[in-house]
């Protein structure tokens, strides 16, 4: 366990923050990569890059460490510690990508071969209602992969279609979420009220351009 990750986790004055202030930013996130009504996949990208501003902001630069989109499971270091940042917008647990390999042959290598090699913070966004962050350590991930096995852990895409990566299975994150030794701040979300309004979305860039 991140001794220093679990420290936001127990910071009561940072946690009320946290609570306060992610979901105005994710919903600014969220419209930034909206294109007719639609929310685009590059949001997931923005997502991150607001959990490790918050890293910064908490801990310093030199502590924090950011790795390209390619990495499986490390997106950032955290001490010199390595850290997945998941994130989701959904009521539930399934969905969620072990990785992003769209091969079918690669898919089944990947799965094959997997071992958690990395804390997990995950993201569940549920605007309108409840969800929170969840900061699951590697010893928990691998407890429960030893005991369920791979099968039950990662589902395999399947035949024919393109799989768009691996996902958990729902009922292991479940598991996870539920864990002993998992952190989790509860936040509500919020309902987006202004989602198509085109003004909103590029907001950020007219300002630019009108300096």
């Amino acid at each position: 366990m991140n001794k220093h990750l679990e420290e936001i986790f127990k910071d009561k004055p940072l946690l009320e923050k946290i609570q306060r202030r992610l979901p105005t930013l994710f919903e600014m996130a969220e419209l930034e990569c909206t294109r007719g009504g639609q929310t685009g996949m590059q949001v997931g990208s923005l997502r991150e890059a607001i959990i490790i501003a918050l890293f910064i902001y908490r801990f310093g630069p030199e502590k924090v460490k950011d790795f390209p989109i390619t990495e499986h499971e490390k997106d950032v270091e955290l001490f010199a510690q390595p850290l997945s940042i998941k994130t989701i917008t959904s009521k539930g647990f399934g969905g969620i990508k072990a990785s992003w390999t769209v091969d079918q042959l690669k898919s089944r290598e990947f799965t094959a071969g997997y071992r958690p090699s990395s804390d997990m913070l995950f993201i569940q966004v549920n605007w309108g209602s409840d969800g929170g962050i969840y900061y699951i350590p590697i010893e928990t991930q691998i407890r429960l992969l030893e005991k369920i096995g791979i099968k039950n852990y990662i589902n395999l895409p399947k035949e024919g279609t393109n799989p768009r990566g691996n996902n958990f299975s729902s009922s292991a994150m479940r598991r996870l979420v539920q864990d002993k030794d998992t952190m989790f701040i509860p936040i509500r979300w919020p309902i987006i009220t202004n989602k198509s309004d085109r003004s909103v979305v590029y907001k950020r860039w007219i300002d630019y351009w009108s300096e």
